[in-house]
């Protein structure tokens, strides 16, 4: 899938020889049937990585929601599948206090800091490909200030008007937005972009503690009246474009 300066892992390679990742040192020994392994706190870094073949925001939110959605398919628990995604989304909006909550509220460990590889409680295996956990170093940004009729425009059915009530991690402050119930999560961030300046692509919504993916339909959602939906916002990616 990538590759970068360090560790080798199937297709992927992290970087972590530089200054940008760091292992951690210290842990505490999990015990499982008749096995014991290192459990490392997590690692407050991003990892960094290149994609072989270059991918736009786009291609990669594809390929992470292909991977989450069959995963817990093949094998593991879908239980632990849904904690380690929360985790991860958690980690690269740079909330690690709370990823390491998840982990330990879920019993997963990570023998060598990176969400790259877990173990449940049982000792069960659960391996993430890294272009779940982060950026490549590559990416191909996508000119959001030019959006087709098939992306931006309103449907031609687009339902009833609703007013979303968010919470931005960025400002930890509440705006309200208004979109139509047959309009998409990927419009709708399109149309907060619009108002209040957060680009698209560094949003993830959050509902009832799950991820609203940007395919998924806002009267899917089942999002009652009043109610937050969780925007996290991440600035490290925000900060870059501003840069550029």
């Amino acid at each position: 899938m990538g590759s970068c300066i360090g560790i080798n892992r199937n297709d992927e390679t992290l970087d972590t020889g530089s200054n940008n990742v760091s292992r951690p040192v210290t842990g505490t020994t999990t015990s499982y049937v008749g096995v014991q392994r290192k459990n490392h706190p997590l690692c407050h870094e991003t990892i960094r990585w290149k994609s072989e073949v270059p991918l736009t925001e786009g291609q990669l939110r594809s390929k992470r929601d292909e991977f989450w959605d069959t995963a817990p398919a093949f094998e593991g628990r879908k239980e632990i599948w849904d904690a380690l995604r929360a985790a991860t989304s958690a980690a690269e909006a740079l909330d690690f206090q709370l990823a390491q909550a998840i982990l330990d509220g879920a019993n997963i460990s990570v023998p060598n800091g990176y969400l790259t590889e877990c173990y449940d409680e049982l000792g069960s295996q659960y391996k993430l490909p890294i272009y779940c956990l982060s950026y490549p170093v590559n990416i191909v940004k996508e000119d959001y200030g030019r959006d087709s009729p098939a992306e931006y425009s309103e449907p031609v059915d687009g339902g009833t008007e609703v007013i979303l009530k968010l919470r931005l991690s960025s400002t930890c402050t509440d705006v309200k937005l208004p979109v139509y119930s047959k309009d998409t999560i990927g419009q709708c961030k399109k149309k907060l972009q619009a108002q209040e300046g957060i680009d698209a692509f560094t949003q993830r919504w959050f509902y009832g503690g799950k991820l609203l993916g940007d395919k998924m339909h806002i009267d899917e959602a089942h999002i009652q009246p009043g109610y937050i939906v969780q925007v996290i916002v991440n600035t490290e990616k925000q900060s870059s474009l501003a840069i550029s």
